[in-house]
């Protein structure tokens, strides 16, 4: 007999919505389990019923945007100490990228948008923040499998052992880190493609194989691209673009 489960973590592990939103929508009455209306905060279901959400919750999912940014250096992807600037800063009218489509930008946006992924303070390239859980659970979620690729400019002398190891073979803080998809773009420049992001990874990697990174940029998570994104503006994901 399989165990019955809570309902928001379902929801979660199915790719529904986060457990915050799951919650938000029981208690307003919106989720369904096998056409019954579920209204109870920490219900649990069976793991293999059937999941609906109202019309109404559908409707606030579909209005939910998600945002593509070109970072610059010296701004800041999460949650800011004094003295640095979050990267959210920059959404705003006057910075959306000409052209690209999409409605026009109101503050209303702004209200839980969050960045989904890290991309330090020294580093550039493609940062998504939005206001979706879904989206966030794909890109950062615990079994998240969306590579990322980033150009990485360097100095020094890499042998092909110290290659070896980049590509498997590396620990950071005591753990192993997933294998990684690493190769000479040009003389000076590697590219990295990660399934993983801790903290500073892939300059902590370098310095593990005697390499000092000069510049770092990412260029594309899943399947979308930074593209011609200009460095400081930003877009809307479109409907038909997917991670």
């Amino acid at each position: 007999m399989t165990e019955p489960i809570r309902l928001s973590k379902l929801m979660s592990e199915r790719g529904i919505c986060s457990r915050r939103e799951a919650d938000a929508f029981i208690e307003k009455g919106l989720v369904f389990v096998d056409g019954q209306r579920i209204a109870e905060l920490g219900t649990r279901v069976d793991p293999n019923c059937s999941i609906t959400l109202a019309q109404d919750a559908q409707k606030q999912q579909g209005q939910r945007v998600t945002i593509l940014l070109h970072k610059p250096v010296g701004y800041v992807s999460g949650q800011p100490e004094p003295g640095f600037i979050p990267a959210v800063t920059l959404i705003n009218s006057d910075n959306f990228w000409p052209g690209s489509g999409g409605p026009p930008f109101h503050p209303g946006m702004l209200k839980g948008l969050a960045p989904a992924g890290r991309l330090d303070i020294d580093s550039t390239g493609l940062l998504v923040l939005t206001q979706d859980g879904r989206i966030a659970k794909q890109l950062i979620g615990e079994n998240s499998d969306v590579e990322k690729e980033y150009l990485v400019r360097v100095e020094g002398r890499l042998s092909d052992e110290g290659l070896r190891l980049l590509n498997h073979g590396l620990e950071l803080e005591g753990k192993k880190l997933r294998p990684a998809k690493v190769t000479w773009q040009n003389d000076d420049q590697l590219k990295f493609i990660l399934k993983e992001g801790k903290k500073r990874q892939i300059r902590r990697m370098c310095d593990l194989v005697g390499l000092h990174v000069v510049g770092l940029k990412r260029v594309r998570i899943g399947q979308v691209t930074l593209g011609k994104l200009p460095m400081g503006q930003w877009r809307y994901l479109k409907a038909d673009e997917g991670f």
